[in-house]
């Protein structure tokens, strides 16, 4: 490439970094108006330009752009060639200058077209000593480098040389001629004396073996051949841009070293050229990555995006796709790796926040440049790097992760690169935890709408197993869990499976019917004794971890089911995988143990209450039949009262009624006696001394039942007392149009009763029968041993075919004064009589009836 080609390229790279119309290289007056070389600058624009400079050629000198220029640059607004301004800029010796038209530069823009200027001259240097410093990339600068230094051995031979740009106090490295182990490394002005003596004079410095301070020189490269080693200075103006060393195994030659010194003065212009362009590139290029870090990563959507637009933009600034971002979780249990990988994807993973470098890496918070990264110790996290640049992410302060690049070449990152990283990972925070925030609230609302699903479908149910097992069911389905387990505590404070859902369900019901129980084991036991709750990451370092047979866990959650402070159980959900649960899953768990608390408190109280109403209706039932038999109670003491004032007048009637009994009994046994045995009144007499005897019986009986005397008991036999009623009754019986059957047994033992009194009971019987069959019927009258309650009881049973009783009115039969024969002269005395003599002799009387079929009653005695 020609010097013309070289100037032509450096206007139009120019340009395009600093948005100029156009440029243009001329020769300064006397000669104003020969045009060097241009670019973009039309022919008809650049008649009209002549005709401009023509009349400003004396302006122009005269305000110091002659031999020795005063300024650096001028603008002219006159000039009506396009839009902007016309700018100015002279060359180092004055004879050379450069017109740019911009609608207006900035600083930078300014001081790049001033260099630019300034390494220009009209003399073109001889084509092959010219440094080609387009090939490949132009203005890369290692290459650019050295290209220079390869023509500065192209001038002079030599043995090996490395050239170094100026950095402050340092200079490093970015050129090297046979002695790669030379390349980035540093040498300091302070730490040599001859480096700091070239600062000083500017001046070329020369030495030989085995002169003063030969040990001193920077041997790195040197053999024991050397002879000679010089350092040339690289000077613009007064300014030490640069140095280049040489070195050989003879002696430099007067001629060699002027040559050698005229040639690197020359080349000094284009070596800042060089340097100043790949370092105002770097700049604008980083300028234009905040730009778009601005436009497009401030409206990138979601956290996922956010990190796929960021790691774009790092790429293409930094020529490096090894780029990786961690992220501290909320509640910096979890450390989330954002790697990535080719194809524009972005690998994630999850990662314990444990002792380890990574961890360490992050948390410290510390800003690293890593010029050499395997001698620095700290892991490298991508192979074969030789660099890294890690930049912490702070939000409010706080550490929230950080930002690693890293480079296959060593020292790729500058101090610049580092304050601009700053930059972006102060902004990168904010985006970052602005875009989890959103994350997290767009996650819980969602959560809160399947919480919702769930407990709507369980709050109605009043099981507290059925709800267990349904909601676990649900949250497996909802959230995607592999294991949802819900454990209550039953009544003897025993932690028990209640419902299990998800696909390892089977499994690990199976492991535990195994185990036979999950009792205070485990994680669960602990949250259970705790109420604490847990997420564990990796369950396999967790000490209280119990495995199960067949299921292996990678992370578990676990949140206690509270009612205030009691302890109604635990919710468990667990993966397979490493890290698969974070800190809104744990609270979401939470929300939902606080609503499932509430409905399970809600179906145990339901069944209390389902309790509590059947013990309060069985006892109201008790109350009933309480009341109800003290009415029956308070009733028959009315009844009683009024049997009472009966007796009475009955003991008065039998009282009246037995002395003129005892009269008439009197005076027919005295006729009697006086009657011949064969006289024909002596029948009706003695018919009339049997009634009256009778009468008397039965005034006897009236006084029995209305005194209150006490019963006379001996041991009699039940079936010669019941014969003897029969006896008294057999008359009426047969009057009535009834057949009388006797099953009477006779192994029956004696019984202690009052015989008279059970005469009357079997009266009153018989009568009730009697009554029953107004047309007539079979009576029946048994007697048997029978078996009750552990005793033996003697039973007589009379059994009609009369009408029966009705069902509603079988439980009022014995009340006094009670009668269903109203209507044929019943008065409702005769069974209640009877139940009181039955019940005051030990035994009971019970009644087997049914309406049209008749009536059994059966006596029980006590043996």
């Amino acid at each position: 490439m020609s010097y013309l080609d070289a100037v032509r390229f450096q206007l139009k790279e120019a340009c395009h970094l600093t948005g100029a119309a156009w440029a243009a290289c001329l020769s300064s007056p006397p000669n104003a108006g020969h045009f060097l070389v241009s670019y973009r600058l039309r022919a008809s624009c650049q008649k009209r330009l002549k005709a401009y400079l023509s009349n400003l050629r004396e302006t122009i000198w005269n305000e110091g752009m002659g031999s020795r220029p005063k300024i650096r640059w001028k603008v002219f607004e006159e000039f009506a060639c396009g839009q902007g301004r016309l700018y100015v800029f002279p060359s180092a010796n004055g004879r050379v200058f450069l017109l740019v038209q911009a609608e207006g530069l900035e600083t930078e823009a300014l001081n790049l077209w001033r260099l630019v200027a300034l390494g220009l001259t009209d003399e073109v240097p001889a084509a092959e000593l010219i440094p080609d410093l387009q090939a490949d990339i132009p203005y890369n600068t290692p290459r650019a480098l050295e290209s220079v230094l390869n023509s500065i051995f192209g001038v002079v031979p030599c043995q090996a040389g490395w050239l170094a740009v100026r950095s402050g106090e340092l200079l490093l490295v970015q050129a090297q001629k046979n002695c790669p182990r030379c390349l980035h490394s540093t040498l300091s002005f302070d730490g040599n004396e001859f480096f700091a003596r070239l600062r000083q004079s500017l001046q070329p410095i020369v030495l030989s073996r085995g002169d003063p301070g030969w040990e001193l020189l920077p041997r790195r490269g040197m053999t024991e051949a050397t002879s000679t080693w010089a350092a040339f200075p690289l000077v613009v103006g007064q300014r030490l841009i640069g140095v280049v060393t040489l070195w050989r195994e003879t002696e430099f030659s007067l001629s060699e070293l002027e040559h050698l010194s005229n040639w690197i003065a020359r080349l000094a212009s284009t070596v800042e050229i060089v340097v100043t362009f790949d370092e105002m590139s770097n700049h604008l290029r980083r300028l234009a990555m905040l730009n778009d870090f601005a436009l497009t990563v401030s409206s990138a959507q979601g956290l996922e995006q956010i990190v796929r637009r960021v790691f774009a933009m790092l790429q293409r600034t930094f020529r490096t796709e090894l780029v990786t971002l961690f992220l501290l979780s909320s509640d910096a249990r979890i450390l989330r790796e954002y790697r990535n990988q080719s194809g524009g994807r972005v690998g994630v993973q999850s990662l314990p926040v444990t002792a380890g470098p990574l961890a360490e890496m992050v948390l410290d918070g510390k800003l690293l440049r890593l010029d050499d990264l395997p001698a620095s110790g700290y892991p490298a996290l991508h192979e074969d790097s030789r660099s890294a640049l890690v930049v912490p992410l702070r939000y409010r302060g706080q550490v929230i992760g950080a930002l690693d690049l890293e480079n296959q070449e060593p020292a790729a990152f500058s101090v610049y690169d580092e304050h601009l990283m700053v930059v972006i990972a102060s902004h990168l925070a904010g985006l970052v935890e602005y875009g989890r925030l959103r994350e997290e609230a767009e996650a819980r609302a969602r959560n809160l709408g399947l919480i919702h699903e769930v407990v709507e479908q369980v709050i109605g149910l009043t099981d507290t197993n059925e709800v267990a097992q349904i909601a676990a069911d649900l949250m497996a389905q909802y959230f995607a869990y592999e294991l949802a387990a819900i454990a209550l505590v039953d009544k003897d404070g025993q932690l028990n499976i209640a419902g299990i859902g998800g696909q390892a369900a089977r499994v690990v019901q199976a492991g535990l019917h195994e185990m036979n129980s999950i009792r205070g084991g485990g994680i669960s036991g602990r949250v259970l004794r705790t109420g604490v709750s847990a997420l564990v990451s990796d369950v396999d370092q967790d000490k209280d971890y119990v495995p199960i047979t067949d299921w292996e866990a990678g992370s578990e959650m676990c949140v206690a089911l509270k009612d205030g402070e009691r302890i109604l159980g635990i919710i468990d959900v667990e993966s397979r995988h490493k890290n698969a649960f974070t800190s809104i899953d744990l609270l979401t768990l939470e929300s939902m143990a606080g609503i499932l608390a509430g409905v399970i408190t809600a179906a145990e109280q339901y069944q209390r209450l389902q309790t509590t109403i059947r013990q309060l209706r069985i006892t109201q039932e008790e109350l009933q039949a309480r009341v109800e038999a003290q009415r029956l109670a308070e009733s028959r003491l009315v009844q009683a009262a009024k049997l009472a004032a009966v007796g009475e007048m009955a003991a008065g009637i039998a009282h009246e009624l037995n002395n003129p009994l005892t009269t008439v009994t009197g005076f027919v046994d005295l006729i009697l006696q006086d009657l011949p045995p064969d006289d024909a009144r002596r029948p009706d007499l003695e018919m009339v001394l049997r009634e009256a005897h009778r009468a008397r019986s039965v005034v006897r009986r009236l006084l029995d039942f209305s005194r209150q005397s006490e019963s006379v008991r001996d041991r009699i036999d039940l079936n010669e007392t019941i014969n003897e009623t029969i006896s008294l009754m057999r008359h009426l019986i047969h009057t009535s149009g009834v057949q009388l059957h006797i099953r009477l047994d006779d192994s029956l033992p004696w019984v202690s009763a009052d015989k008279n009194q059970l005469k009357q009971v079997f009266v009153n019987l018989f009568h009730n029968a009697l009554q029953a069959m107004p047309q007539g019927g079979q009576m029946i009258v048994e007697t048997f041993l029978s078996e009750r309650g552990g005793r033996t009881w003697v039973a007589a049973a009379v059994s009609d075919t009369g009408v029966g009783i009705p069902p509603q009115d079988q439980e009022r039969i014995f009340e006094p004064f009670f009668t269903t024969k109203s209507d044929r002269g019943g008065t409702g005395l005769g069974l209640s009589v009877t139940y009181g003599i039955v019940t005051n002799h030990g035994g009971t009387i019970e009644v087997e009836s049914q309406p049209e079929k008749g009536s059994r009653f059966i006596v029980y005695l006590p043996v």
